[in-house]
């Protein structure tokens, strides 16, 4: 095939109008690739404003239920529950306790939103005393006992009408244990996503203030991923996740990882998410209070780069307005 070069070939020909540029754009963005998370408390009338993160809540069951409709009527399909108990012990008993927080939102959510996709968040940290993501036993996080509660929090979930389950602890073999225990109560059609390449991250911090689950000692380096690993750990644990029953492998955070999130869209069938963390919404919110940057243009840059990296869905806190801007483009 000979090369072209200019001026026969001048790149600019499409490019020259709004119609032209949207007529051949490569890359596509819609409200069905967008999830929304959303962090449900005890209690009653509360409406709790992140600070570290405008625009997004602490909300009790009777307020989030007009905030979820709002999503719906956006256009966004589905939604990521995280759970604030009112009480927290070592055990973390409230993740998977029948009458928990998420258990109960779930329930309320589904009888209004029956087409809504209810997605859960599965791990134990906001739960426990210590805040980590797993038992503890003499200072350390312990990998195969803790797998029993997380695989009885996702059947809890499943039964109370979650949609898909979302492991977040990073605790080796718990896709396995999850989908062993949902098979065999029942729930063979509830899928999982994996938070397959989750990394021990600084862009968290704000989602801890949010969900109050900052560990109490030490950190999560034990058991999420470093961020100097090499993408080949990264694709060893997907492989890993794939192989125990995953149906969705997810990359977090989802900026600094654009790389992990193209190497698994090319390695795997399966669907590849990436979680827009609240570390990354902090600071597009702080820049864009400031007038440093156009709040509205950069957000979609960013969506548009998570989506060209490969990303099916995007779990992002800028979902609403994404949806609400892709509208009037």
């Amino acid at each position: 095939m000979s090369k072209m070069s200019f001026p026969a070939l001048r790149m600019r020909r499409l490019r020259r109008t709004a119609a032209i540029r949207d007529m051949v754009a490569e890359v596509k963005l819609s409200a069905s690739d967008l999830v929304y998370p959303l962090f449900v408390r005890e209690g009653r009338q509360i409406r709790n404003e992140v600070e570290s993160m405008p625009g997004i809540y602490q909300l009790s069951p009777d307020c989030l239920l007009p905030v979820v409709e709002q999503v719906v009527k956006a256009g966004i399909r589905a939604v990521l529950f995280f759970g604030i108990p009112a009480v927290k012990d070592e055990r973390g008993s409230g993740a998977y306790d029948e009458e928990g927080i998420v258990q109960r939102t779930v329930r309320m959510v589904k009888r209004e939103f029956p087409d809504l996709v209810v997605i859960t968040d599965v791990c134990l940290c906001e739960y426990t005393s210590h805040g980590h993501c797993g038992l503890v036993e003499a200072g350390q996080v312990l990998n195969d006992p803790s797998l029993e509660l997380l695989a009885r929090t996702a059947v809890s979930h499943a039964r109370a009408g979650a949609d898909i389950v979302a492991p977040s602890d990073m605790m080796d073999g718990r896709v396995g244990a999850i989908r062993k225990a949902l098979d065999q109560e029942g729930y063979a059609d509830t899928a999982i996503m994996a938070y397959s390449a989750k990394y021990a991250s600084a862009f968290y911090g704000p989602f801890r203030e949010a969900a109050g689950s900052a560990p109490q000692f030490g950190d999560r380096s034990s058991y999420q991923m470093d961020p100097r690993a090499s993408i080949t750990q990264a694709i060893q644990e997907g492989e890993l996740d794939i192989a125990e029953g995953a149906d969705i492998v997810m990359v977090k955070p989802a900026l600094a990882y654009l790389d992990v999130v193209a190497r698994f869209k090319e390695k795997f069938l399966c669907p590849v998410a990436a979680y827009n963390v609240s570390g990354e919404y902090a600071m597009v919110k702080a820049a864009a209070a400031r007038g440093w940057l156009d709040e509205r243009r950069v957000v979609m840059e960013l969506m548009y780069g998570l989506k060209r990296a490969g990303c099916d869905l995007i779990i992002t806190y800028h979902a609403p307005e994404v949806a609400r801007w892709l509208k009037d483009i």
